[in-house]
């Protein structure tokens, strides 16, 4: 019996054994293709990081990220450069011709780098829209996380002899030549140019490690996969709406408009078409940021306690204080937090800078908010679509249009007492009727006499006597 249980223990043992062999035989290669073929921004971040969720799910075994772009905002460069260098899956990337600029930070992130005949990468010196080069603070950032980056890869071990050394898997000093044009490397780059490696040159520099034509022909020869299952991530609507609204440009557009909004809405009677518009630009700032759960509730809430505080300023307390300023510094402070990803008030996750970026988009489409206030302001009524906004009709005095009752004029020299307080304003009593009145020498005592020295656009101003 003994006997017996021992040759069924190891029969049990080698029959698992094999299936488990033939199970790892027929499990096919899983390779999960994300594409960035346009500028790096909102759009790509989004793709990025759903993508990455995806290929977790589905337990691909290589992330592939399919690139062609001339660059973008290295703040999302810098966000999916990060995704990447802490992804558990191993990402490659294939250079399908250009990978420049934001695009160069993306692809030097990554643990394998592919490149088309007649590709190019590098070229990462910070630009502004017009293609103007940015100062040296904006370059000395980059000039780190680029080199920071190609750290990351660490350092081969090289034997020689009885000697040991340790070289860097992708030099640092390239990755930095590619954004400033004082660096020179000898054999390699001149000073007064910035780098840019052909697929052939970023081969024999360790920054390719393989030249293809395809994808499939990568997988064949570089990563030598004969039985391979290729998944493409497919963006839907919401990816793309998502991904529209969380670009940079965009988030400034609409904090102009929510500023813009409400200050057009205090300039008119009623509620109106500024104040729709406002509203609108609010839902579509926060709800993408909510989705992702970087606009918590509390975030939320303390940019309408701002816009709360802020109307109590204009229409209850005289005057311009605390409550104003307070508004002013919630709805900044609401807009930014909204923008970066702490968890309620732990901000161990937020990366370096992202404070000072978000307050800079915040601030920029305030900004643009009050410039474009101005502009209207002076287009109402004047000319396009914009002339109708505005009542043109000249309402002259001597055709009966009195803008304000006139009968008042003959209270000028007389006299009355006050019947509230004037801080300055209040009311008076002049021969036996109540007058709302302005005080022109600071607060008045409720009863002490006054005189009405003016009238003007129908306000009656007084002195004390």
């Amino acid at each position: 019996m003994r006997k017996f249980y021992i040759i069924y223990i190891f029969v049990t043992i080698t029959l698992s054994f094999l299936v488990g062999n033939l199970n790892a035989e027929d499990k096919k290669t899983t390779i999960f293709v994300i594409e960035l073929k346009k500028d790096i921004g909102g759009t790509a971040w989004v793709y990025c990081q759903k993508g990455f969720d995806q290929a977790k799910e589905k337990k691909a075994d290589i992330i592939l990220i399919h690139m062609n772009t001339y660059g973008g905002e290295v703040v999302f460069a810098d966000s999916i450069r990060t995704r990447i260098l802490n992804s558990t899956i191993p990402v490659y990337v294939f250079i399908d011709n250009n990978a420049a600029s934001a695009g160069a930070l993306i692809a030097i992130a990554c643990d394998k780098i592919f490149m088309r005949p007649g590709a190019a990468i590098g070229a990462a010196t910070v630009v502004n829209n017009t293609g103007q080069q940015m100062p040296d603070k904006y370059q000395s950032y980059m000039r780190a996380t680029m080199r920071t980056t190609a750290e990351a890869h660490g350092k081969d071990t090289i034997i020689q002899g009885k000697d040991t050394l340790y070289r860097w898997k992708r030099d640092p000093k390239i990755a930095e030549a590619m954004v400033d044009d004082k660096v020179s490397i000898p054999g390699i780059i001149e000073e007064g140019k910035t780098l840019t490696f052909t697929a052939e040159e970023a081969m024999n520099h360790g920054y390719c490690d393989g030249i293809a034509e395809s994808i499939d022909e990568i997988i064949k020869k570089n990563i030598s996969q004969s039985d391979y299952e290729i998944v493409v991530f497919q963006p839907n609507f919401w990816d793309r709406l998502k991904g529209f609204f969380s670009g940079s440009v965009i988030r400034s557009i609409l904090i102009m408009l929510i500023i813009g909004g409400i200050y057009f809405e205090l300039q008119a009677p009623g509620i109106g078409f500024p104040l729709a518009v406002s509203i609108m630009a609010a839902v579509l700032f926060f709800v993408p940021l909510y989705i992702d759960g970087l606009a918590a509730n509390w975030e939320i809430l303390i940019f309408l306690l701002g816009l709360i505080l802020l109307a109590l300023e204009i229409f209850v307390i005289p005057g311009f204080g605390v409550a104003g300023i307070s508004g002013i510094l919630f709805i900044v402070a609401g807009l930014t937090l909204s923008l970066i990803n702490n968890v309620n008030f732990n901000f161990e996750a937020v990366q370096k800078g992202t404070v000072g970026k978000s307050l800079l988009t915040v601030l920029l489409g305030i900004t643009l908010g009050f410039v474009l206030i101005l502009y209207l302001s002076n287009k109402i009524g004047s000319k396009g679509i914009l002339r109708k906004v505005a009542l043109n009709t000249v309402l002259e005095n001597k055709e009966g249009y009195v803008g304000v009752p006139m009968d008042k004029l003959q209270l000028v020299g007389k006299t009355g007492y006050a019947t509230t307080i004037l801080r300055p304003s209040g009311k008076v009593n002049v021969e036996g009727k109540v007058y709302d009145a302005v005080s022109t020498e600071g607060f008045i005592e409720k009863g002490v006499q006054v005189r009405v020295i003016e009238y003007q656009t129908g306000q009656i101003y007084v002195e004390k006597i």
